[in-house]
């Protein structure tokens, strides 16, 4: 049995959860706002606390600031309105996990077996949160997504931006790993600081040591006066090493000893500076596999998963789909935004999306220009063919002139559509954004009849 306190303005979901809580065997105390909780929380032997996040009055991310004064127990937000900021903002705060309503039995149970066997100890060693660091940020709503996965994402960046561990973020391309880094930093204590972003695999090999370090002048030709590199204009912030798979072998040696010691030199310098940023690194390789194949250094590769974060593909997302395509349409809207039909929403989810979120923002975009009234329509709505493998030579594979290549293209894109739709007419012609009319003359055009 444990004391537990329950904080809702809603009395009968508060009755209902301490009556679920009771038959658990917990002992309970309730309370309609935050400032009765916090005074449960200094009177009572409370061990965990359940709150909810829109109360009336201050909220429950308000208690959670308060309540670190008061005494370290497990917290538990529940909420309705669930979102990426509020979610990364309450576990920043603190809080044990972030539940959506309704809450099962069974999830709660769960999350009760994991968070009361955590003591105060454990959690007195966490580094107090910036009040002034808020989900009130109007740009904090920067990652999108109710699904599972990515809930789950949102919890680890507020456990990570509440720390200085380096976090390596996973993903393939075009899932939003630099909004994650970002998000990480504006979530964190150093989020009045620089945020410097960097390209691993757009700097030549034989300049990214002077891009990453800095130099001196007069420390090669053509270095005519000293440079302030990467590491030092992230200073008070954070470096964001996107592509650090791409990273030559003979820098991520030098990395690792940045990671590891804290410090680093410019080019040419006899002196040694120390590191006040804080190092996130994202790529889209699989690094195992590069460790594997001698790509990438085995001891770079543990150094950096102090904090992994892996983002999923859109297609494992569920209904974040259609709630990203419509914040795209909103922010790409001069007025009122386009909405879309039940056959375009069709279109959209019954696409795999290789290109991700990067794909999906592109492909709305092309929508809205296609479309010249209220509603985008299926027909509006095209995907960009998959690049052909290369050729043995490295080129790729398709030849002859423009017109043939596009036709060539355009006739994989209908075979591909009749064998994934069981060569179903109506459903291959949804499939390429085509009325059946359209779909029948392609289909004599290139003597598939």
């Amino acid at each position: 049995m444990a004391h537990l306190l329950i904080i809702d303005d809603d009395p009968a979901f508060r009755s209902s959860l301490s009556e679920m809580l009771s038959d658990l065997g917990h002992h309970v105390l309730e309370a309609g706002h935050v400032q009765a909780g916090l005074h449960c929380l200094r009177t009572a032997p409370v061990e965990l606390v359940i709150t909810d996040l829109k109360l009336t009055g201050e909220d429950g991310l308000s208690f959670l600031r308060q309540a670190q004064a008061i005494k370290a127990v497990p917290c538990i937000m529940l909420t309705a309105y669930a979102s990426g900021s509020n979610t990364i903002e309450a576990m920043r705060l603190g809080a044990f996990d972030h539940l959506t309503k309704p809450v099962s039995r069974q999830k709660l149970m769960e999350t009760l077996q994991r968070a009361l066997p955590e003591r105060s100890a454990d959690r007195e060693s966490r580094p107090e949160a910036d009040a002034s660091l808020t989900a009130d940020n109007p740009t904090a709503e920067r990652l999108i997504g109710n699904s599972e996965c990515m809930r789950e994402v949102f919890k680890h960046i507020g456990l990570a931006a509440a720390t200085e561990a380096t976090v390596l973020i996973l993903g393939e391309t075009g899932t939003g790993k630099e909004e994650v880094a970002r998000a990480l930093h504006r979530n964190s204590l150093r989020a009045h600081g620089p945020f410097v972003a960097v390209n691993c695999a757009a700097i030549p090999a034989e300049l990214m040591e002077s891009e990453l370090f800095g130099h001196v002048k007069g420390a090669f030709t053509g270095a005519v006066a000293d440079r302030k590199g990467y590491l030092r204009q992230a200073t008070g912030g954070t470096l964001f090493l996107d592509e650090i798979g791409d990273m030559p072998l003979a820098l991520q040696a030098k990395i690792l000893r940045v990671l590891e010691a804290r410090e680093f030199s410019p080019v040419g310098a006899q002196t040694v500076l120390a590191l006040d940023a804080r190092i996130i690194a994202a790529t889209h390789r699989d690094l195992p596999a590069a460790v594997r194949a001698g790509q990438f250094r085995e001891d770079l590769w543990y150094r950096l998963q102090v904090m992994p974060i892996a983002l999923p593909p859109l297609r494992a997302r569920g209904e974040d789909l259609l709630l990203l395509a419509q914040h795209f349409l909103a922010s790409e809207a001069a007025g009122t935004p386009k909405r879309l039909t039940a056959e375009a929403a069709q279109q959209l989810v019954q696409h795999d999306w290789p290109g991700n979120i990067r794909e999906l923002r592109n492909t709305i975009a092309r929508a809205q220009i296609l479309s010249h009234h209220a509603w985008i329509e299926a027909e509006h709505i095209s995907f960009t063919p998959r690049p052909q493998a290369a050729d043995a030579s490295g080129r790729g594979a398709a030849t002859g002139t423009l017109a043939e290549t596009l036709q060539q293209v355009e006739r994989e894109m209908i075979e591909r559509a009749l064998r994934e739709s069981g060569d179903n007419r109506s459903e291959a012609a949804r499939k390429l954004g085509l009325s059946r009319q359209q779909l029948y003359r392609k289909l004599e055009e290139h003597g598939l009849t």
